[in-house]
């Protein structure tokens, strides 16, 4: 909290793939027409309707990675228009804007960044590309939970052999997420247990991100961002890949473009959010996760998911 002020310090928070469900976003849809034209907005930019995926199925579908991800981009921005229509403006109202992986590009279109148009056709080919950057099969992630970062990290470097298995995603206390070769990834499952795992387990997933595996995806990405008009965000973006805020539109463009295969550092970049006096961590699109990481890395800070029609006076309390 700001001294003096009375006002919660804020920070927005945009969820990544693995928050998926069928329906999300669609209370809002029908509660606000600006929620509405966002996924009128991305079904335009996509030439097709992935609005209707996202609101009635098929999961196997939707969990598609060239589907989840501008996917969870409209959610998040159809909850944003929400909020906006009752009030919010972000430019006043929030200090700081962070999304885990893909929620950058969410984060940045709240900001001003990227218009939302061109947030889902970057999405849709980071999707692709990073679906296509491993054959199937031959990666594999998985979590190491109730480890330290630190050991995590040595339980990769024992594990790689030679192969590809690195941190990807350091979400909080006591859980990493680990990616690479298929083999290495086993290998470092059964070392974590060996050195005191609560559990080691593969993700469901369907490629290796966030690992030097990704290289083919993150040189796609170059040149589709390359061509984009990036303007500098209202408020700056926390960027998974250094836990600290950037504005500058080149930097903007060349860290997103190394977060393919570097690691999201989520727990860092909450944790600097809270050293910064940061006391409310408004989570905006499809589930809770990062409300949940949050209390546990941040437990002073308030938390409020805006997912529904309902959290978006909630939410708005807190703010004004």
């Amino acid at each position: 909290m700001l001294a003096g002020s009375g006002f919660l310090t804020t920070a927005l928070t945009f969820p990544g793939q693995g928050s998926q469900a069928v329906g999300m976003g669609k209370a809002l849809a029908e509660a606000y027409p600006e929620a509405r034209a966002i996924f009128a907005e991305v079904d335009d930019a996509l030439g097709e309707n992935l609005s209707a995926i996202i609101f009635d199925g098929p999961i196997e579908t939707l969990t598609l990675t060239a589907n989840a991800q501008p996917a969870l981009m409209a959610v998040s921005l159809a909850a944003i228009r929400a909020l906006e229509a009752n009030g919010l403006d972000i430019a006043k109202m929030a200090t700081f804007v962070a999304g885990h992986s893909l929620g950058e590009y969410s984060a940045l279109a709240a900001a001003g960044s990227l218009s939302v148009a061109e947030a889902a056709r970057l999405l849709r080919i980071r999707g692709t590309a990073m679906q296509a950057a491993v054959p199937v099969g031959e990666g594999a992630m998985a979590a190491l939970l109730g480890l330290d970062f630190e050991t995590a990290i040595a339980v990769a470097e024992e594990a790689a052999e030679g192969d590809v298995c690195q941190a990807a995603n350091d979400n909080g206390p006591g859980q990493v997420v680990i990616s690479g070769s298929r083999a290495a990834i086993e290998r470092a499952i059964e070392i974590a247990k060996a050195k005191g795992a609560k559990r080691a387990l593969l993700l469901p997933v369907s490629a290796p991100f966030h690992c030097a595996l990704m290289q083919p995806a993150a040189d796609a990405m170059r040149e589709a961002l390359s061509e984009v008009f990036i303007a500098p965000p209202v408020v700056p973006l926390v960027a998974n890949v250094l836990a600290a805020p950037i504005s500058d539109p080149d930097e903007i463009r060349s860290r997103l473009v190394e977060q393919v295969t570097g690691m999201v550092r989520w727990r860092e970049s909450i944790t600097w959010l809270d050293g910064q006096g940061v006391d409310l961590l408004l989570e905006v699109g499809a589930g809770k996760v990062l409300s949940g990481l949050a209390k546990r890395i941040a437990p002073a800070a308030r938390t409020q998911s805006v997912g529904l029609p309902d959290d978006v006076p909630a939410a708005m309390a807190l703010l004004t």
